[in-house]
């Protein structure tokens, strides 16, 4: 097969590269190039061959993950997958890769037995075969088709017609992001005053980091900004934020909107998923849900933009050139899903006047 996606793999592990070499090379698309037990290793093999996406362990002797990447990112940009274990420090310095320009972060308990499933390994290929097709690669590739079966949201929540709310008036902020959103999220939120309606927030993140990432967008944002309890109130000047591994519904009692966390299946592949977050904004939201789809891989959420602008709400996605990978936008834009295409900059300052516009009732 042409177009094979070269990968090396830097890890101290040498069970752990072993076993990721296996998982990627099983995928005909894939050709894992070389691997390295550290970052010097790395940057010798990467003067004989450059591979197209590289896999990182922040942990490593001689050379830290971040200081490698940070001489990635400033030298030869090539897309980086971070995965690490997940203790307290991994998760705060995971962070700060994000924000230092990794497409992508994955828990080693995924590599877990129990937890290594077909599903999972596939999960894996799909995610570096994506992070390929970044704006820092410039390959095609030819995909193989996923053997696990790509379930849509009606594995979490069958569509019905949206809820009557012609005797409420507040609004609700639903907001999809994958690779390249923690810092689209913060780019959005921050700008934001005290006084916007509730907030609902999906980044495809792997459990444990997401209240981490909420805590460091509270501390930067004008709102307060927390990673969503079963239960939760929806209120104004509040984002919440779904936890890693677990679907997000908006739900609504009476006037009073609330959040409703689920284990149901992965859809499209991800949970939390973009797709049931926007589907239950559509039915209990209607006419007064505000869709947003920021930058990611893949399709998640397109569907879910569409079900709330036919429910009466608006809908907006960011534009090709702010995203980091213009997947989940574009095909939200290729279903006619999206009122406005903005830049991410303008998208904050647009939501803000729409809010303030009293034609939206």
């Amino acid at each position: 097969m042409t177009n094979k996606v070269k990968v090396l793999i830097v890890d101290d592990s040498a069970i752990f590269r072993q076993l990721l070499s296996k998982t990627l090379s099983a995928d005909p698309a894939i050709e894992v190039m070389a691997t390295a037990a550290d970052p010097y290793i790395a940057a010798s093999k990467m003067t004989m061959q450059v591979p197209d996406v590289i896999t990182l362990d922040l942990e490593m002797p001689r050379m830290n993950g971040i200081t490698f990447l940070k001489k990635i990112m400033s030298q030869h940009p090539i897309p980086v997958i971070i995965i690490t274990g997940h203790t307290g420090r991994d998760m705060e310095v995971t962070l700060k890769a994000l924000e230092h320009g990794a497409v992508e972060v994955l828990s080693k308990d995924i590599f877990d037995e129990q937890a290594f499933t077909a599903e999972a390994r596939d999960r894996i290929c799909e995610i570096v075969k994506s992070a390929a097709l970044t704006k820092l690669a410039r390959k095609s590739i030819t995909e193989k088709p996923s053997v696990v079966p790509k379930l849509s949201a009606d594995a979490v929540l069958q569509f019905v017609k949206p809820k009557n709310q012609s005797f409420i008036s507040d609004k609700v902020i639903a907001v999809g992001a994958s690779t390249g959103g923690t810092e689209a999220i913060r780019t959005f939120l921050e700008p934001l005053p005290v006084d916007i309606p509730g907030i609902v927030i999906v980044q495809h993140m792997p459990e444990n980091f997401t209240r981490l990432f909420a805590e460091r967008l509270n501390s930067l944002c004008k709102i307060a900004v927390k990673e969503a309890e079963d239960g939760d109130l929806v209120k104004p000047g509040t984002a919440l934020i779904a936890p890693g591994n677990r679907h997000l519904l908006l739900k609504r009692r009476g006037s009073q909107y609330y959040v409703e966390l689920s284990d149901s299946p992965l859809v499209n592949r991800h949970r939390p998923a973009v797709d049931v977050l926007f589907r239950s904004t559509a039915i209990y939201a209607g006419q007064n849900g505000i869709g947003i789809i920021l930058t990611g891989m893949g399709d998640d959420g397109a569907r879910g933009l569409l079900e709330i602008k036919q429910a009466g709400g608006r809908t907006i996605a960011q534009d090709e050139n702010s995203s980091v990978v213009f997947g989940m936008p574009k095909e939200a834009i290729l279903l006619n899903a999206a009122d406005k295409i903005l830049p991410l900059k303008d998208i904050s300052r647009y939501v803000v006047q729409l809010i303030n516009d009293k034609r939206f009732v």
